[in-house]
């Protein structure tokens, strides 16, 4: 046994995942208000509250009303150690949310009870169900006219492929939102307006039987919540702890983040119901968090995240032992060993420094250039290597270069820095230098980001082309000689900056069509290093 079993079963360490819009930055917020660490809970449109979300520190999210990076949130509540990842929404960004979903142990998914499972959500669910990590379902925005509750959870169940298990049950919503019915302890929780989320509601439990709960609910409203109970007796999920931590049924829970209402329920609910930090895979086996020695993987690099420095930020998601910000680690895809500088936790934009941390907790590491995604920093005895985090096929493509030929330094810097965060990704045509550049993105949105950043971070304005090419393939066979490769008029040879040789086509058909031509070609639509 570890001795610091103590300290790392008090961690929990969660992702919150959504469409665009369905509330997980309020969400988040409360969850902070709740544990003490902010007094006042932003949103992100920020009109009724004047303040802008903790978690929406750029300048670009503040101005759009949508999160473009993860950023990383500590508190604590009950005793427990909680450490939220809030991912971007924006389909435009799940690359980070992806790579953002490695480093937690279980996710919250935030739906829109007006809405119900939207495209975005489908798409980063199915990477929480590869990786077999419980899911958590909240259905925001009762406080708003929402969907039959039983098509919503009828919907998440066909969509997702999940079973559902509702813990709790609304009583009407929009205007006529009462409140919940919590099946376990069979009492009602009253719902009070308070002020747009500005102040804590005073959340008031009622017997179902008792008199009182005819003051809260119409006759109506009590005859349909008593009749939904007993159809959801007779054909919902049983609850179980085995299936929720497999990731095979999901616990659905109710409430409006925007006004606090049901929040702290969930929270209390979601903390009995996951563990602390579980073991992870890497060339050597299992890892155990309970281990002694120290490990962890970067799954994200941020740059000038303090406009004042220009520095750049390696998170880590620390897997095993405890860190010491005394001692040194090995990291083992630079081979030598290192002291990780300027340890810190983060509260969204403002950071402490820390000396010690956790398995299951969250660091940002002052970086020098040297750390890539991915990457392991251990100390034990035999290093080993976590497995890698898959890079993703970019869908559209433009030629970049600086207005001002003078720039080229800063040029160079910013968007390769841009580039090692893992926001966009950075080609050269085949036998040219960084003259031109080709930038490859997940959505279109990343070039706006991309030309904003260069302006604003590094006085660089650019010229931008975009490219007709839609399908890139990464050349399996690297010993092929690319000048011999016959091709077709609509292809393009270039490389990555590690000299991985790689094709862009137009169409897919032309794809194949280089295939046939070129005997023992092998081509892949992820880049694996």
């Amino acid at each position: 046994m570890s001795k610091y079993t103590k300290e790392i079963e008090k961690r929990r360490t969660f992702a919150i995942i959504s469409h665009p819009d369905a509330g997980k930055t309020t969400l988040t917020e409360k969850f902070l208000l709740y544990g003490g660490a902010i007094n006042l809970a932003g949103s992100v449109k920020g009109k009724a509250t004047a303040r802008h979300a903790v978690s929406d520190w750029m300048e670009i999210e503040k101005e759009r009303g949508i999160s473009v990076t993860s950023s990383v949130l500590q508190f604590h509540y009950d005793g427990y150690c909680i450490n939220i990842l809030d991912t971007p929404g924006h389909q435009d960004f799940s690359e980070d949310t992806y790579r953002t979903l490695m480093a937690a142990d279980s996710a919250v998914m935030v739906i829109d009870g007006s809405k119900g499972v939207e495209a975005q959500t489908r798409k980063l669910f199915k990477v929480c169900v590869m990786r077999h990590i419980p899911i958590f379902t909240f259905i925001n925005k009762m406080d708003r006219d929402a969907n039959d509750t039983f098509d919503l959870l009828d919907e998440i169940e066909k969509e997702l492929g999940i079973a559902t298990c509702p813990i709790n049950w609304p009583i009407g919503s929009g205007k006529k939102f009462r409140g919940v019915f919590d099946r376990n302890t069979k009492k009602i929780l009253t719902f009070s307006d308070t002020q747009k989320g500005t102040k804590e509601g005073v959340i008031e439990e009622i017997d179902i039987n008792d008199p009182r709960a005819d003051e809260v609910m119409d006759p109506e409203q009590k005859e349909q919540l008593m009749e939904e109970i007993e159809l959801l007796d007779g054909a919902s999920a049983e609850f179980s702890q085995e299936e929720v931590s497999k990731g095979q049924l999901t616990p659905v829970f109710f409430g409006s983040a925007l006004t606090n209402f049901g929040v702290e329920t969930f929270l209390e609910h979601f903390l009995k119901m996951t563990t602390s930090p579980l073991p992870r895979t890497a060339d050597c086996g299992l890892v155990d968090p309970m281990s002694d020695d120290f490990s962890a993987f970067v799954f994200k690099i941020q740059a000038n995240m303090n406009k004042a420095h220009r520095d750049r930020i390696a998170f880590m998601r620390i897997c095993s032992g405890k860190f010491d910000a005394t001692k040194e680690v090995y990291h083992v895809q630079g081979d030598k060993k290192m002291r990780l500088l300027q340890p810190q936790q983060m509260m969204a934009e403002s950071r402490h420094v820390v000396e010690e941390a956790y398995a299951g907790d969250i660091i940002g590491v002052f970086d020098p250039g040297i750390f890539s995604i991915g990457d392991t920093i251990e100390t034990s005895a035999k290093p080993f290597r976590y497995e890698g985090i898959p890079t993703f096929a970019p869908e559209h493509f433009a030629r970049v270069r600086q207005v001002d030929t003078m720039k080229r330094k800063q040029f160079v810097k910013g968007i390769t820095q841009i580039a090692q965060e893992g926001v966009i990704q950075i080609f050269q045509e085949y036998h040219t230098g960084m003259e031109e550049i080709i930038v490859g993105v997940v959505g279109v949105l990343q070039f706006d980001v991309l030309k904003y950043r260069l302006e604003n971070e590094y006085n660089v304005e650019i010229h931008m082309e975009n490219l007709p090419y839609e399908h890139i393939r990464w050349i399996k066979n690297k010993e092929l000689d690319l000048d011999k490769l016959t091709g077709t008029s609509d292809m393009k040879k270039i490389q990555d900056l590690k000299g991985n040789p790689l094709l862009l086509f137009v169409n897919a058909w032309s794809v194949g069509m280089v295939l046939d031509r070129n005997e023992g070609l092998e081509l892949e639509e992820f880049g694996r290093d």
